[in-house]
């Protein structure tokens, strides 16, 4: 089960000053039973859709028939091309599914032409699949992309190129439906509701699980299950509303403005990315309020920050992420014996020796931090990690009174870039 432990972050642990006195708990609590009961009612009228995404059994259906016609086809290579939320959620599960036994997935989501030449050259298209997601069906970099890994795919396979491409996009419109109408390309639909870095519990998310073999039932399940949780209306039962009432208090109380996001795992070291994304789109509109995320992985960046974290401004506070259980690897026991400190420990104990030091640490110095446990990094409790994150920043739209949906200013970005190429010329 996940488990989210808020004590360091507490005037408790590292006083008033750094950190949040419970009566500042109590006097958010009324508003965040509000914001609750609020969410619930906004669903009842059909806002909020990713929220039921998770519900949508023809959606997982049609995605298990699509990873039967894959297996059948003998698919050896997928390569998956996509860009924000359709690129960083698959490359989460890609970095926790994939193994000896799974077909190779490879997230394409770079314009940079040496990446993409070499993966152009390591691929045998015969036994490659590729697809293809992107909402709005021209977004610049999936599209491009995929026109380069088509045309490749057309010069091994022939007319029976469209056979093995699977388009993730809008169901109703856009250019890239209109494509794949043309040259008879199966596509897989993301609600129309549901925008990019909302859409994990679409094809988005359970197409890649689904190709990879791993549990969509327990997926699902863990997403449910979350859900469940978060319609608590007290706050202490609710772990997004927790985690939404610590972010909000930390950075508009204490001005604790960025929230550094680390997972003490590196198959999960994409989902600080994904979370950054997440944040960063939904909540970046505020020029004096909002939470500023970054994205950081454990151990590597202790040893290459943690300086600074500890000395340098009171700026940040940290999420940690970890699992509890990990597979069994031990340093050998013969070992020199100045080195005997470590001899015969597992891995695992290595890993949470390093996470306990990191977070000590920083309690030490009266540092903010909050940490997820989860049982086992596996597809149960990945589905409750994802959907605990989303309805998080749900719950810290209502409190900074930010619309946690759109990204105007990324529209800007993309129409300049479009009018650039269209010109051509660049500045």
């Amino acid at each position: 089960m996940l488990h989210l432990d808020i004590s360091a972050a507490t005037a408790k642990l590292i006083t008033s000053t750094a950190g949040i006195p419970e009566q500042e708990f109590t006097l958010l609590r009324t508003n965040m039973r509000r914001y609750i009961e609020d969410w619930l009612k906004e669903r009842s009228r059909g806002q909020h859709a990713w929220s039921m995404d998770p519900y949508d059994r023809k959606a997982i259906e049609r995605v298990r028939e699509a990873a039967v016609r894959a297996r059948g086809e003998g698919i050896q290579t997928i390569l998956w091309i996509g860009i924000g939320g359709s690129g960083l959620g698959p490359t989460v599960l890609q970095e926790v599914f994939e193994g000896p036994e799974t077909p190779a997935f490879i997230v394409m989501d770079s314009l940079d032409p040496a990446v993409l030449a070499s993966y152009l050259a390591m691929v045998n298209w015969k036994t490659t699949m590729v697809v293809v997601a992107s909402k709005s069906g021209d977004t610049l970099e999936p599209m491009s992309i995929f026109f380069l890994c088509y045309r490749r795919l057309k010069e091994a396979m022939g007319r029976k190129a469209a056979e093995r491409v699977i388009a993730v996009t809008d169901p109703e419109k856009g250019h890239l439906r209109a494509f794949c109408l043309q040259e008879g390309i199966p596509m897989l639909p993301i609600p129309p509701g549901v925008g990019g870095r909302y859409s994990i519990f679409t094809p988005i998310g359970l197409l890649p699980m689904a190709l990879l073999n791993a549990d969509l039932d327990r997926f699902i399940r863990g997403a449910k299950e979350m859900d469940t949780l978060c319609q608590k209306t007290n706050i202490e039962n609710n772990p997004a509303a927790l985690l939404a009432a610590t972010q909000f208090l930390l950075e508009s109380k204490r001005g604790y403005r960025i929230r550094v996001i680390m997972p003490y795992s590196e198959r999960l070291r994409s989902i600080a990315r994904w979370n950054q994304q997440l944040i960063a789109e939904s909540l970046g509109k505020n020029e004096t309020h909002n939470p500023i995320p970054s994205a950081a992985i454990g151990t590597q960046d202790q040893h290459s920050l943690l300086q600074q974290w500890m000395a340098g401004p009171r700026a940040q506070w940290h999420l940690f992420i970890r699992d509890i259980e990990k597979p069994h690897l031990a340093v050998p026991r013969d070992i020199p014996e100045p080195f005997g400190w470590m001899a015969g420990k597992s891995f695992g104990e290595l890993f949470d020796a390093c996470y306990e030091g990191t977070s000590r640490a920083l309690l030490s110095v009266k540092r903010p931090s909050a940490t997820i446990s989860i049982t086992r990094l596996d597809a149960y409790h990945l589905g409750q990690l994802f959907f605990l994150l989303l309805a998080e920043v749900v719950f810290l739209g209502k409190l900074y009174r930010i619309d946690p949906y759109g990204q105007p200013a990324v529209e800007t970005g993309k129409n300049i870039t479009k009018e650039l190429l269209m010109k051509g010329k660049m500045m």
